[in-house]
């Protein structure tokens, strides 16, 4: 329980700093530069979940244990979340950067497209009745749904020309960042990290739950 009440405190300390912080002018963002310290990690923390979802429904189909699917099903939940709140977060961005919410960047594109390819993956689960069938169909369409992650977040925003700021990360594989920024930052990945496997542990009770009593 103490965990708790620290990670409270950890993510209020990021909040205060990630306002309040002094941070360098960057041309073209200004004070809009912020809004990394939530948007990157949101973003991160869906990936995380995808990543579950799709670990877990790979161990379903090995040995096909149900306690697979409701981990799956409530990881992928939790994706779905984070990759709209991402969504959401960098169109209030871009409406503020460059004057519209959505302007079918690249980034964008392919977000949008992620949140249709998870979206159809809960229309799946609410079409098969038979418990079973439900979780091994679910599993495979969450692996293949995963295998696009990877070009939808990093191969193609980076091949096509994008409005989007450049990577944190430069081709020498180091961080562009202030290191005030730098460090805020770190503690806003890491708190986020952690608030979502305590939302993760919550939401696997309810789906547990929610899946036996059907």
């Amino acid at each position: 329980m103490l965990w708790k009440y620290l990670l409270g405190l950890w993510m209020a300390a990021v909040i205060v700093a990630a306002h309040l912080l002094p941070i360098p002018q960057v041309k073209g963002l200004g004070e809009t530069a912020r809004i990394i310290f939530f948007h990157v990690p949101v973003a991160w923390v869906a990936l995380v979940a995808f990543t579950i979802a799709a670990i877990n429904s790979i161990r379903f189909l090995h040995g096909r244990n149900m306690e697979f699917d409701y981990r799956s099903y409530a990881a992928s939940q939790l994706g779905l979340f984070f990759c709209l709140l991402a969504t959401i977060t960098g169109s209030i961005w871009a409406k503020v950067t460059w004057g519209s919410f959505w302007n079918w960047d690249p980034r964008e594109s392919s977000i949008f497209v992620l949140l249709l390819i998870y979206g159809a993956y809960f229309a799946l689960r609410s079409a098969i009745e038979d418990e079973s069938r439900r979780a091994a169909l679910s599993a495979v369409y969450t692996i293949i749904a995963f295998v696009t992650v990877p070009f939808l977040v990093f191969v193609i925003p980076r091949v096509y020309f994008s409005l989007h700021p450049a990577p944190l990360v430069n081709v020498h594989g180091r961080l562009e960042m202030d290191i005030r920024m730098l460090l805020v930052f770190l503690a806003s990945l890491f708190g986020f990290t952690m608030l979502l496997f305590w939302m993760y542990q919550l939401q696997l009770t309810i789906t547990r739950q929610e899946l036996k009593e059907e």
